[in-house]
């Protein structure tokens, strides 16, 4: 077995969300979730096959999030995960859809942060460990910086 690191390429005005499901229906109900849960939405979604054809099949409402989608996912290689590459809304928007959709097993991350998905790599394929989201701490918050973290979500319109 080898381990792998991966580097998730996306532009800097959007989210990114990993997962993991288990049947081809994936793509249907993913697409399904992100159009309803918030009306407008761009984003591209890839959905790595693990059996039959073993296909990287695709969905979404912009042609270039879906392609950089497909192309992460083509990377990634690893069996029955996903990627939705998000623009103009946030993972909080949809993820309780996605938690709820009878294909999906787990979400890995969910987020706006440079990622690196951590692989293992057997004869047989290639699977998931984990993730290392954005970057290490450096510090300890301090009142200046909860003040500006209640600012920041007023600002965006998550709190009053």
């Amino acid at each position: 077995m080898e381990i792998i690191t991966e580097a998730l390429c996306f532009p800097s005005d959007c989210n990114v969300i990993l997962g993991q499901s288990h049947f081809i229906k994936t793509v249907e109900d993913l697409y399904e979730v992100m159009v309803t849960s918030v009306p407008g939405i761009k984003f591209g979604l890839a959905f790595c096959e693990a059996s039959g054809p073993c296909l990287v099949r695709k969905d979404g409402t912009d042609n270039n999030l879906i392609e950089l989608a497909v192309e992460n996912m083509r990377r990634l290689g690893a069996g029955h995960s996903f990627l939705i590459i998000m623009r103009d809304a946030f993972p909080i928007n949809v993820l309780p859809g996605i938690k709820d959709c009878r294909e999906v097993l787990s979400i890995f991350c969910a987020t706006a942060n440079p990622v690196q998905v951590i692989l293992a790599e057997t004869e047989q394929g290639r699977g998931i460990l984990g993730v290392i989201d954005g970057n290490a701490p450096k510090g300890i918050e301090l009142d200046t910086d909860i003040s500006h973290r209640k600012k920041f979500l007023q600002d965006i319109g998550y709190k009053r």
